[in-house]
């Protein structure tokens, strides 16, 4: 009997412990645009926002729409960490892209040895595509969980 209440006791207990996990996002943008023209930044925002403030109920019958400000919803307080661009003037630089993979690596360790464990991982590539294509950029969201 008393093994059966520890065992209750633990079930109970790890699933609090699921209840309370948390998700952080950091993303990192990295410049395709040639000749080394754009800007490549891992960002990392320092304040929480509830989505449920920035949402509205669409239907049929009735349209209710959040009447929120789109401004409130920007981040002010947010951490900006420099990455080299993967062009230069010289075409793609590989060593840009190893400093990137260095910097990126040592986010994700401070990260890790901060309590967060590194959950999933999604990129994207957005260009323009078309003729003389000036524009680009390779996203990464890094997904932590704590």
């Amino acid at each position: 009997m008393r093994s059966l209440l520890v065992l209750a006791l633990i079930l109970t207990l790890s699933v609090a412990d699921l209840s309370a996990q948390t998700y952080k996002v950091i993303t990192s943008v990295e410049s395709i645009v040639p000749n080394g023209l754009g800007r490549s930044r891992i960002v990392n925002a320092l304040e929480d926002k509830d989505y449920k403030e920035f949402t509205s109920v669409q239907t049929e019958d009735d349209k209710t729409r959040n009447k929120s400000d789109r401004s409130e919803i920007r981040v002010k307080n947010f951490e900006e960490t420099k990455l080299l661009n993967f062009y230069n003037i010289g075409g793609i630089r590989f060593q840009n892209i190893a400093a990137n993979d260095a910097l990126i690596s040592s986010m994700i360790n401070t990260m890790i040895s901060e309590g967060w464990e590194l959950v999933f991982v999604t990129s994207a590539v957005e260009s323009e595509g078309g003729k003389g294509d000036g524009q680009g950029i390779f996203i990464t969201r890094y997904i932590f969980r704590k």
